[in-house]
């Protein structure tokens, strides 16, 4: 298969989304719907098998969304030249994603890096610093040393992004509890670090969805948006992102709200399409990185959190990808893409 024969292939599995206003829009890059590429990494290896040429920036451009998140391949002047023309082309908006700074020694390479991202075009930056937080650390001890380095990472970034006059993104990566990275931005308060928000992740830390919204949209510069649905299991609950209108979060309000406060708010599609993640909220383990006095979990907070597990069970089986061919995961991750974007572009206005 050409490139050409798989773009339209791409573009005729999606019809519905030709006829949206951005598909025709000339000029800058236009906010609303993108893509993030946790969402689409099936697809991209498709794409990849059928051109070694295609990236993530065509799966957007052909799926007529409005933005990507994405990463320069290197920061010579070729690369970042190559990446903002087909940007352009494509009229894509895009979001690079860039290390921050370990060290002092780090930070001229991170001023290099981010000068290269600025002349890219890239309306933002995004960081996810975390693993999951519960998987991640056996202690509290070592929770807090990560925190440190990550708050430390930041401040040697903050100056760096003041300078090029360009936003960072810190993603609620299942890290932090939303009330600690809100009041670590408000200790750092630079217009230039805010958060990446995830409508989703919070969820795994025992956060009623409309505490981490009302904690973290203050500081959202663009958003993951996602929709969750849960179910019990023996130690704890499942957690999944469903196609958007399938889950338990309030969609349209949220949008809504984030939108009146910045018209211009990137929203990217992240619909993760795998087995469902496992919240062990009845192990030891799970509550090894949770302290009383610096970083509490209420038990609030837990019963709240399985209280909207059992109100909720899920409309649908949770997506799951084990057992299946990876044509069949392809084919999974493909519609629960087109559903999301659909009901993006018809019920939420993206």
């Amino acid at each position: 298969m050409t490139r050409r024969e798989w773009i339209g292939a791409a573009a005729g599995s999606v019809p519905l989304l030709l006829s949206h206003p951005a598909a025709q829009a000339a000029g800058a890059a236009i906010p609303g719907l993108g893509g993030a590429p946790a969402s689409f990494g099936l697809e991209i290896r498709a794409a990849r098998a059928a051109d070694p040429h295609a990236d993530f920036l065509d799966v957007c451009h052909n799926l007529q969304l409005n933005g990507c998140e994405t990463r320069l391949a290197s920061y010579d002047r070729e690369a970042v030249r190559a990446l903002r023309e087909r940007a352009e082309r494509y009229r894509l908006r895009v979001i690079l994603d860039t290390p921050l700074p370990r060290g002092e020694s780090d930070v001229a390479r991170f001023d290099g890096a981010v000068q290269a991202c600025k002349e890219a075009g890239a309306v933002s930056l995004h960081a996810a610093m975390t693993d999951r937080r519960y998987e991640a650390f056996d202690t509290f001890d070592a929770f807090r040393r990560d925190f440190a380095r990550c708050q430390q990472s930041v401040a040697l970034a903050e100056p760096v992004l003041r300078k090029h006059r360009i936003r960072l993104g810190i993603e609620n990566h299942k890290g932090w509890r939303s009330a600690e990275q809100a009041a670590w931005l408000k200790r750092l308060s630079s217009e230039w670090v805010g958060v990446h928000f995830d409508f989703g992740n919070n969820l795994s830390l025992c956060e009623d969805p409309e505490d981490t919204f009302r904690n973290l949209s203050p500081y959202a510069i663009a958003c993951h948006i996602k929709d969750m649905a849960v179910e019990p299991y023996s130690d704890g609950f499942l957690l999944s992102e469903v196609p958007l209108g399938d889950g338990i979060l309030d969609l349209a309000r949220w949008v809504a709200a984030l939108r009146q406060r910045d018209p211009q708010i990137p929203f990217d599609s992240e619909t993760i399409t795998r087995d469902p993640l496992k919240i062990p909220v009845f192990t030891e383990k799970y509550w090894a990185t949770f302290d009383d006095s610096f970083s509490p979990l209420p038990g609030r907070d837990l019963a709240r959190v399985l209280e909207i597990v059992h109100r909720n069970p899920p409309r649908k089986p949770l997506p799951r990808t084990s057992g299946l061919s990876a044509a069949e995961q392809t084919r999974l991750e493909t519609e629960n893409n087109r559903l999301s974007i659909r009901y993006a572009r018809e019920k939420l206005g993206l």
